[in-house]
């Protein structure tokens, strides 16, 4: 064995290794124990993976790793989410077709992934372009259509005019394109959409049955956003027309002074035809997208229409406004104002002097006339100028006056949901064709499965225009007439990207199976993925929409489980001066360097030891180096033969790091597993070696966080095959029970060193012992006023 430690060399020793034994393919059939561990696989929409993706990748490898040392069948497949906006981006900005870039770019990460370590089986890898995936999406798409779960329609749609394409509402972040920042323009479009909202409920109550946090559930929580309510049915002055409210809060309706319409509403857009003020608002209105009208903290624009709705309670008339804060496609379209308990509904008050009437006394006792946007109560009180209502607490005044309403015949108790159907309709060209055609009517037809997959044309300009390219294809049309027709015409948009991504985690257990989406027994064996890692920006986008699927093909009865992913972890970020990687921003750091001067597993245990995998960090690459020297240290006191006799204290700090690195690894804290290995190494260190079998055990602990460099020691120390494939260690209990303890010490609440001492150490003691401390001393000059200690743990010094 070399001197020193070599990563260059032995990495590549025992990639080959791997590769020659296939020693991560995995028997899906034959696993007895499986371990389903999935990460959200790439877009290769650039030739290489950069820092970001290292820190990804490479610890949910540690994890994986550990989890088959347990015992499980870990399977830990990668892929490639090749269709779509990244991918497409990349080839306009290069210049290079899509499909030739993104085979160049799909080889390039596969060798990077490989020199990662990563134990993925490729084998079983996958790429969403390619054909024989794509059919599988388009076959996704004729079920939905079979099951009444696609339609067509003309609607107001989420344009982005960088992209030139249609965004889910998933997509639109702050008004903007979430992959290039364009303001987001509202544009009417006929689009296909999936009816996601037909599964809200189940969408909401299948969030208590899985393990994800409770961060991202509630986000999906809030954008699902359930609400109970009534609808309230208000007639209109002078009109036999009438306005129907949606309001979870009908208690304070003594209290109602106005009615607002969004720009959408077939009330609005009667009034508009004789009304000009109104017509040129709603034209305004209708150029802005949702989420500009939403916007919190915008000043509140109107146009009044003339009209006046009857409030049933009261009898007063109520001014009927158009504004865009309220959105057609949300509830009715209409909303009653209550401006003394609603602070949208105040500001619109104030801004248009509209009547102001307080139902609600909040525990504060004010009685006042509401004149600020302090005084308005949304929350809790109890009511009063409320007739009947007076005295009730709000939340019995609610079900009170809703019996109310809805005896009388005005109102009608709903629930209702803020979730929107899916647009998955977009005009690119990367992406896979949505199979259908049209008869010369115009009618929709599915494209037979037969003739799947519905290939992509490659006889059109890839650029976007605004317009689908694929609309330009003479291939296509005459394919479609050729097979259904003369007149017949073909679909030209192409399916979102994260349609692809909503059912790969069953493609990856199907190994290339054309004749049925997974195989059922095993599905039913493997699903739902135990471990799923990604962003916490994909809760209210992939997330949904992989649940979403899931449901609707356990409903089609393909799937067992309606839950795709029963655990859920969210990595955290890693920045680049506090601003998010990303190939499209330019500023990506290339792993390639540092893996090239400092190896492979010195590079993982760095990222690593930046933090909590939760947390991530911003790039620096000045501590590599204190890991790199670990290794090597590790690589010495093993191989080199630093031997000696097992000490009581050998044994003791074994023990020890055997239950941090446990209980760390299972939490996916590697950057405290890893201070515990350190920690071990220095007590080998001081002991002037390590015996043969605490070598391999420590071997063993070292094989998830730097796998190649164990595997050279696990060979050094004569033992055969993999130690990856070695049971994980267990520590004994009696032996982590010590004879000393190490006492911190503080002085004005700052560490400012540590001690050893007996566990039965006196206070007085362990005080005299931490003020002899000589980095302590310099810091008590002049008078102590307070000595804290807590037993057993701290000493704490005031001066």
């Amino acid at each position: 064995m070399p001197a020193e430690y070599d990563s260059s060399s032995i990495e590549a020793k025992w990639q080959k290794k791997w590769e020659e034994a296939k020693a991560f393919e995995v028997d899906l059939n034959k696993s007895k124990d499986p371990y389903y561990c999935l990460v959200m696989f790439p877009y290769p929409s650039g030739a290489k993976l950069h820092v970001g993706h290292w820190y990804m990748y490479s610890v949910p490898d540690s994890y994986s790793r550990f989890m088959k040392m347990q015992g499980k069948d870990v399977f830990h497949p990668m892929g490639f989410d090749a269709f779509g906006l990244p991918a497409e981006n990349y080839a306009i900005k290069t210049g290079v077709h899509p499909n030739e870039s993104i085979k160049e770019n799909v080889d390039v990460m596969i060798e990077q992934f490989k020199r990662m370590g990563c134990m993925y089986d490729w084998s079983k890898s996958l790429n969403t372009s390619d054909p024989a995936y794509y059919r599988w999406t388009q076959w996704l798409f004729l079920k939905m259509f079979e099951n009444d779960l696609a339609y067509k329609k003309e609607g107001d749609v989420n344009y982005c005019p960088g992209c030139k394409t249609v965004l889910a509402n998933e997509q639109v972040w702050d008004g903007k394109c979430e992959r290039c920042d364009s303001l987001v323009e509202q544009k009417p479009l006929t689009q296909w959409y999936w009816k996601t909202t037909k599964y809200s409920q189940r969408l909401l109550d299948g969030l208590e049955k899985i393990d994800w946090p409770e961060k991202t559930k509630m986000m999906q929580m809030n954008w699902i956003g359930k609400k109970q309510g009534i609808n309230i049915s208000y007639d209109i002055e002078e009109s036999d027309d009438k306005i129907v409210c949606f309001t979870t809060r009908p208690d304070t309706n003594f209290g109602a002074t106005f009615v607002v319409i969004a720009p959408e509403h077939e009330f609005a857009q009667k009034v508009a035809k004789d009304n000009k003020d109104v017509a040129s608002y709603i034209e305004a209105a209708i150029n802005k997208t949702e989420l500009e009208r939403q916007e919190e903290g915008r000043k509140k624009t109107g146009a009044f229409t003339g009209f006046y709705a009857i409030n049933q309670l009261t009898k007063k008339k109520m001014p009927i406004w158009v504004s865009d804060f309220v959105l057609g496609g949300f509830g009715t379209g209409a909303v009653v104002g209550v401006p003394g308990h609603d602070v949208r509904d105040f500001e619109f008050a104030q801004e248009f002097d509209l009547e102001v009437i307080r139902v609600v006394v909040a525990s504060d006792g004010d009685t006042s006339e509401i004149t600020s946007i302090e005084q308005v109560q949304e929350a809790e009180g109890t009511m009063i100028n409320s007739d009947f209502l007076d005295g009730m607490d709000i939340h019995e005044a609610t079900q009170k006056i809703m019996d109310h309403m809805a005896e009388k015949g005005w109102g009608e108790r709903i629930t209702t949901y803020r979730l929107r159907d899916w647009t998955v309709s977009r005009q690119r060209y990367w992406g896979s064709l949505i199979p259908i055609v049209y008869d010369p009517d115009g009618k929709p037809h599915p494209v037979p499965e037969e003739h799947l997959p519905w290939l992509l044309p490659t006889d059109v300009e890839f650029k976007p225009t605004g317009t689908s390219p694929i609309a330009q294809s003479k291939e296509l049309k005459e394919r479609v007439e050729k097979i259904f027709g003369k007149g017949w015409t073909p679909e030209v948009d192409t399916m979102d990207t994260f349609v692809c991504s909503s059912f790969y985690q069953f493609r990856f257990l199907a190994e290339g199976n054309q004749k049925e989406l997974v195989p059922k027994d095993i599905d039913k064996k493997w699903m739902p993925v135990d471990m799923y890692i990604g962003g916490p920006e994909h809760a209210c986008m992939h997330l949904i929409y992989a649940r979403f699927v899931t449901m609707a093909l356990k409903d089609f009865g393909f799937v067992a489980n309606a839950e795709p992913f029963q655990k859920l972890f969210h990595q955290g970020l890693i920045t680049n001066k506090g601003a998010k990687m990303s190939k499209s921003k330019g500023n990506a750091v290339s792993p390639d360097d540092f893996v090239n001067k400092y190896g492979s597993d010195a590079f993982r245990l760095y990222m690593m030891f930046m933090g909590p995998f939760s947390e991530g960090g911003d790039w620096n690459d000045t501590g590599i180096k204190g890991v790199c020297r670990f290794a090597q240290k590790v690589y010495k006191i093993i191989v080199q033969n630093k031997k000696c006799e097992q000490s009581k204290e050998l044994t003791t700090a074994l023990n020890i790091a055997i239950k941090k690195a446990t209980e760390d690894i299972e939490r996916l804290h590697f950057n405290t597993a890893i201070s515990a290995l350190m920690e071990f190494m220095n007590v080998c260190d001081k002991q002037g070696g390590i015996d043969a079998e605490s070598a391999k055990t420590f071997t063993k602990l070292l094989a998830p966080l730097a796998p190649h460099l164990a595997e050279e020691l696990w060979e050094s120390l004569g033992e055969k095959g993999f130690v990856i494939n070695q049971k994980w260690p267990t520590y004994d209990p009696k032996l982590i029970k010590t004879d000393t303890i190490t006492i911190a010490v503080q002085v004005n609440g700052k560490v400012r060193g540590e001690f050893e001492a007996s566990v039965d150490i006196s206070e007085a003691d362990a005080i005299t012992q931490a003020k002899e401390l000589q980095n302590v001393a310099k810091f008590i000059e002049g008078d102590i006023k307070k000595e804290i200690y807590v037993k057993g743990k701290l000493v704490s010094l005031v001066v």
